[in-house]
């Protein structure tokens, strides 16, 4: 062992090779600690809605229009406040309007230059000048640099930077400034970023979401079962492929798969439109559609049909291949007698709904017709294959997992599941049993096993526990005893379609279940949070976001827009900051036109969850317990250089 200290001193020495720099070092480290903590930007259950999601990382949630109210305070109009929020949110467009109607441009540059140096100067105020100076524009870096830090050598400081901002403008380089001093201010506004998932599905935007996010400067991603869903999907699982593929086909999405991500739909459209010639599907009518033709929306509904049946299939034959999923009970091809046109269910019989299915043998339900398993090997070789897909389940993978403990807060998509009398709930996954935090570890290292075991057998584990991670009841992303999809579609009778949840959601309340639960993933019982999403807060019956004397915040209130009836507002976002959590409610999303020609902010009511006392410091994060660490190591060569025990590189 202190062989072992003495090598790591000896590397940590060719760092700091004397007693002034290890000292430097120390006293860097030890300001740094003394800074507020950086603002931490809670999103959830974003379903594709790229837009909205776009609007609310530019805003922070609020934290912008919070900066610029802290900097004008009542100096400053609310209306030219809003006007300046819309500005950073949106400079080259807003500036393009504004242009159309502004006499004297140069008056504007000035003034609004003069706006944006001050807002940036607050927003950087938490940072060191080295972070500050690695987010500035390389193009602009030493200007911005100038002007946001005060110089006390500079005696004449205003003519020393009205000659800089008129320079500025007087060589034409005002316009890119203003781009370039906007987006620093959203850079500097939220330090981190926290998905608590559901990227995927619903929306017409995932994989524009997932550009954005890969670009962000600081991001971590707890999985949603939708994105575990389109992981398995990307790996070659065939039960989630044809789920990702009916789920873009229910919402109008499938330009998703064709135009996002290349993937070629044509032999299932040609399949659907030769099998279903004479079927008007009307039980798979498209959701939240409106801008189709009357062609375009009877192919969707077809190919939702035909990819809904091979999706029965195809995961009855998983179920048969992993009977300790347990899940023989949702094999229900085998259950329909196709004379008839009826299916018994748990001892009961009920009409079907729609009962032509040409594709079906009753002797062999769950067996793929010669054309359908072509499709289905095709589509699995465009999905392994896409390169834009792989590139972002790596970025999901890289980022992500099943769960997040981040300074005292415990972050994770569903639920722990539960039993009734609010204990864990043990879950047999192949042979051995496992729950709490040892059941998402687990679910976790089969996920990362299902792109890159070597062993073949424990890949394709993991290909299935994905699809199990999607759907199954002891699954922590999902959490109810069943997914009803196909009583959804087939059957009439809405007891069948009932989701029972894990008792998790009945006990959110009871704080001797919260602190276990707080207990099992090493956290406080006073001082943590349980942040998750998932299931949407219905806002309009009343229902609150924040539970168990606020331990608990379910922060997913409708970003979808399929879920705002339901919900009653557009989405709860969570902001971190040194002074405590502030929730924002936030207003439906207009558009992004809307944005910068209306300056329709969405409106949010925010309420204060937690106000701290004493501001918090970098100290008091997980990035100050590292940084401790550091200075420890430090002072511990410090004390070897001092003794003699190693020299100094001089």
């Amino acid at each position: 062992m202190k062989e072992l200290e003495s090598r790591y001193l000896e590397r940590l020495s060719e760092l700091y090779p004397s007693i002034a720099k290890a000292s430097m070092e120390i006293i860097n480290l030890q300001a740094i600690l003394n800074l507020p903590k950086g603002t931490e930007h809670f999103l959830t259950d974003i379903h594709g809605e790229y837009e909205a999601f776009d609007h609310v990382l530019k805003n922070g949630s609020g934290s912008v229009r919070r900066k610029i109210d802290e900097v004008f305070g009542n100096t400053m109009s609310s209306r030219d406040k809003q006007t300046l929020a819309t500005l950073i949110y949106y400079p080259k467009e807003k500036m393009d309007r504004i242009k159309k109607t502004e006499d004297n441009m140069e008056d504007w540059y000035k003034i609004t230059l003069y706006h944006l140096i001050e807002v940036c100067k607050r927003a950087a105020s938490k940072y060191t000048r080295s972070k500050v100076r690695k987010a500035l524009p390389p193009e602009f870096a030493y200007v911005i640099e100038e002007l946001i830090t005060m110089r006390p050598e500079v005696l004449d400081k205003e003519f020393y930077y009205s000659s800089i901002i008129n320079t500025i403008i007087r060589i034409q380089r005002a316009e890119p400034f203003i781009i370039a001093l906007s987006e620093l201010i959203q850079r500097l506004t939220v330090d981190h970023l926290h998905i608590v998932g559901d990227i995927f599905d619903r929306g017409p935007g995932p994989h524009i979401i997932m550009d954005k996010l890969i670009k962000y400067h600081s991001v971590d991603i707890q999985w949603g079962n939708h994105d575990v869903l389109w992981m398995g999907a990307a790996a070659g699982q065939r039960g989630c492929i044809a789920n990702v593929i009916r789920i873009c086909a229910r919402y109008g999405n499938l330009d998703i798969l064709e135009d996002g991500y290349g993937i070629n739909l044509l032999p299932l459209a040609t399949f659907a439109m030769n099998t279903y010639d004479n079927d008007d599907c009307k039980q798979f009518a498209l959701k939240g559609v409106s801008d189709m033709t009357a062609v375009e929306t009877i192919l969707e509904m077809r190919m939702h049909k035909t990819i809904s049946v091979i999706q029965f299939k195809v995961e009855g034959q998983t179920i048969k291949k992993n009977p300790g999923f347990k899940l023989e009970s949702r094999n229900l091809l085998h259950k329909i007698d196709y004379e008839k046109g009826t299916i018994e269910i748990e001892g009961k019989t009920y009409e079907l709904l729609d009962s032509n299915f040409p594709t079906i043998d009753p002797k062999k339900p769950y067996a793929l017709t010669k054309e359908e398993e072509e499709i289905m090997e095709r589509l699995e070789r465009a999905f392994l294959n896409c390169q834009k897909l792989q590139e972002h389940m790596r970025f999901l993978l890289n980022k992500g997992g099943l769960y997040k403990v981040y300074n005292g807060n415990l972050l994770y998509h569903g639920c722990v599941p539960l039993k009734e009398d609010g204990s864990m709930k043990s879950v047999r996954i192949y042979g051995r049993s496992y729950k709490g935090e040892s059941l998402y570890e687990v679910l976790e290292s089969y996920v990362r096993k299902g792109f890159y075991a070597v062993d073949m057998k424990e890949q394709e584990r993991g290909k299935d526990m994905m699809w199990y991670i999607w759907l199954h009841e002891n699954s922590p992303l999902f959490g109810k005893d069943k997914m009803a999809t196909f009583e959804r579609y087939f059957i009439a009778e809405k007891e069948t379609h009932k989701e029972k949840k894990n008792p998790y959601y009945r006990l959110l309340e009871d704080e001797k279940v919260v602190n276990g639960i707080l207990r099992e993933f090493g956290l406080s019982e006073t001082e943590s949070h349980i942040i998750n999403g998932h299931v949407p807060v219905k806002t309009k019956d009343g229902e609150k976001p924040i539970k168990c004397n606020g331990k608990v915040l379910v922060i997913d209130g409708g970003f979808s827009r399929a879920y705002q009836k339901e919900t009653g507002i557009a989405g709860y976002t969570l902001i971190y900051n040194s002074y405590g959590l502030i929730l924002a409610a936030h207003e439906s999303f207009e558009s992004t036109e809307a944005a910068i020609e209306k300056e329709s902010d969405i409106h949010s009511d925010s309420v204060v969850v937690k106000r701290v006392m004493d501001r918090k410091t970098v100290g008091d994060t997980d990035n100050g317990k590292d940084l401790k660490e550091q200075i420890e190591d430090l002072k511990i060569l410090l004390a070897a250089y001092r003794s003699g025990k190693i020299a100094e590189r001089l």
